[in-house]
């Protein structure tokens, strides 16, 4: 099982940590909350979507492609990434101080996608690659949403045992928790 810590436990680590990796569902505001953390602990905020993945057009980046754009990410010293390929937890995991599990409940989640579409559709967003506006969400991306948990969650937890099993794991349930997570680093501006 991760080395799970609790909310106060992951406060004081974050404090001190230079990388932090967080992971979650689409939807359920991890990129927000890397973002904030980013600027409140002055680390690069780095998108696996922005950065890696997406080409301009949706056209996805070959994964040996990917796989190399991550390594060298994971090579800098100070950093947030927000990304959940469970694909690249080898390469990710083992240059992480602190993952942050964002699990909201899935509708939640679906709520979160619904706003983001409803501000930026046809746009393309700030988190994301150029040349890939908002779309739609097709039935697929819904149902990925709706059975995250049960089919990613498993997946997360034998990657994060296999490739960082002392890597400290919290879990943020909902958005206050995320925001009570960010408070004493929003405190001190």
């Amino acid at each position: 099982m991760p080395r799970h810590v609790s909310s106060e436990e992951a406060v004081s680590l974050l404090a001190n940590a230079k990388r932090v990796l967080v992971i979650g569902c689409s939807g359920g505001g991890k990129t927000t909350f890397s973002a904030k953390i980013a600027a409140c602990r002055d680390l690069e905020f780095q998108s696996l979507d922005r950065d890696v993945r997406w080409l301009p057009g949706w056209v996805e980046r070959d994964r040996a492609g990917q796989r190399a754009i991550i390594e060298q990410l994971a090579r800098r010293e100070r950093w947030v990434m927000d990304g959940s390929g469970a694909s690249s937890f080898d390469i990710r995991l083992v240059r992480t101080d602190l993952v942050l599990w964002v699990r909201v409940p899935r509708r939640v989640a679906l709520l979160g996608l619904f706003k983001r579409v409803f501000r930026y559709y046809g746009s393309v967003r700030p988190e994301m690659a150029e040349g890939c506006p908002e779309p739609l969400p097709d039935m697929d991306f819904l149902s990925y949403i709706w059975n995250f948990e049960k089919r990613y969650a498993p997946l997360f937890i034998k990657q994060i045992d296999q490739h960082g099993p002392t890597v400290p794991v919290a879990v943020l349930r909902s958005h206050r928790e995320m925001d009570l997570m960010l408070q004493p680093f929003t405190q001190q501006r």
